[in-house]
């Protein structure tokens, strides 16, 4: 299965009734400090949208909801990685996507056969607070050089404009979420998203 060079993050379904529309198709959902019961109702929500749009969804560390409410993918942090009960996951039908920042973290998930790996940050990022500075473009390379045909999803302080450049870095996918969530104009930005990576 070969996904989507353009990965949206979005952290409620309002967004992927908004964008989804508009021609993505494939969507992260990431919900942070929200009850079970309402993360559970939007991540079925989000499952119904996305199926409805022919779109894939990506839950991202809510691996028991994902499992419970049929979901096809799910993300998991390193942190999340600790929890998790992998064989679940995969017993489930589950695909697996993973972040990594560091060599010993990618050597931590090639072994788990994970069907992404998310580099980050490629760019500095307002989005949450790292422990890891940029990662830059060489990393980039090294790593699909590493990955081989997983694909690599690169995020962090990405733009419509840097596109290009991690796509011609290696990067297979790239991943958005403040340059849209914070644009004036959200649909504007996410069909030059669109254009730009198709």
């Amino acid at each position: 299965m070969t996904l989507d060079p353009f990965y949206p993050i979005f952290d409620h379904t309002d967004w992927l009734k908004r964008m989804l529309p508009l021609g993505v198709k494939l969507v992260q959902l990431r919900i942070k400090d929200r009850p079970d019961q309402e993360v559970r109702s939007e991540i079925e929500t989000g499952r119904d949208l996305c199926r409805a749009h022919d779109a894939v969804l990506v839950v991202n560390d809510y691996w028991q909801i994902a499992i419970e409410a049929g979901c096809d993918w799910v993300h998991l942090g390193q942190e999340d990685l600790d929890d998790a009960d992998l064989r679940a996951i995969r017993k489930a039908g589950l695909k697996l996507g993973v972040s990594t920042h560091d060599d010993d973290e990618l050597e931590r998930v090639l072994a788990m056969e994970p069907d992404y790996v998310a580099l980050g940050p490629v760019y500095p990022t307002i989005l949450k607070k790292m422990k890891w500075h940029q990662q830059g473009l060489p990393r980039v390379t090294e790593w699909k050089q590493r990955v081989g045909s997983i694909p690599l999803v690169g995020i962090g302080g990405m733009s419509v404009e840097r596109a290009p450049g991690v796509f011609e870095a290696g990067a297979d996918i790239v991943s958005a979420v403040t340059d849209i969530t914070l644009n004036d104009d959200p649909e504007g930005r996410v069909r030059q998203w669109l254009a730009a990576t198709r």
